[in-house]
């Protein structure tokens, strides 16, 4: 073998790992964390640790939990990085080719909607997620999302609560809170029951909830979406959420 030979050799190589290596960082697997109550309510507590340079209230709320609890739209922010606010969207596994099984996730800050407290009962609760302005961990999926959910004509899912959830006396003195909730979620102009695992606490009068459900998109008509580089994407994946409401 000649030394240009050689020199052409190692060039190909060094080429050929540099753009590997490219390519992994470009398509790694950089899906921001499951949602979380430990999460959300040290996010809460770090941006409400002072008012006015004084101590933050603590959990109690001494008028009990009765009333309507809006979406806070004040607390927090939302980014795949720090995503310390209130937002929902999506979690699905799939498969790339050279690359191998990845998440992908899709979020949107925008949500809104309520929930009435009377006692230690939710009695209504109804939300709004706009879907036109979901995004994903990778640009790249964006569209693909906007289309597989037809945005254009269906631009909002929507969850009703069908029924009440217990909290508990010890949810009005900032006591963690697990349950399910009975639901209808409409995705696509296409409805179905759901059951929600959900946790909420009561953190500086803010109320945190997070929740997930898994679902199957095809019973919403949703299509997964395709691309050239996408060997295979699950029919299944999470419906996650983190709302933070104050009362009204």
């Amino acid at each position: 073998m000649t030394k240009r030979t050689t020199v052409v050799i190692g060039a190909i190589v060094v080429v050929a790992l540099v753009a590997a290596g490219g390519l992994w960082w470009f398509l790694r697997d950089d899906a921001p964390d499951a949602v979380s109550l430990d999460a959300a309510r040290e996010s809460v507590e770090a941006t409400s640790s002072t008012v006015d340079g004084a101590a933050a209230p603590v959990d109690e709320s001494p008028d009990g939990l009765d009333g309507t609890w809006t979406v806070d739209t004040d607390t927090g922010d939302f980014d795949f990085e720090s995503a310390s606010g209130t937002f929902a969207g999506f979690r699905v596994q799939e498969e790339l080719s050279t690359i191998g099984s990845t998440t992908a996730v899709g979020r949107t800050g925008d949500v809104s909607g309520s929930i009435t407290i009377a006692g230690d009962a939710v009695t209504e609760g109804s939300f709004t997620v706009d879907l036109t302005t979901i995004t994903t961990n990778d640009d790249r999926r964006d569209s693909r999302v906007q289309s597989a959910l037809d945005t254009g004509q269906h631009p909002e899912a929507t969850f009703t609560l069908t029924g009440p959830i217990q909290l508990g006396a010890g949810a009005v003195e900032g006591e963690p809170v697990s349950t399910t909730a009975s639901g209808d979620l409409t995705i696509k102009g296409t409805s179905r029951p759901v059951q929600v695992a959900v946790e909420a606490q009561l953190v500086d009068r803010v109320i945190v909830i997070v929740g997930s459900v898994d679902i199957v998109f095809s019973d919403f008509g949703v299509e997964t979406p395709s691309a050239p580089i996408v060997l295979s994407v699950d029919d299944e994946g999470v419906m996650e959420f983190q709302l933070l409401l104050d009362r009204q």
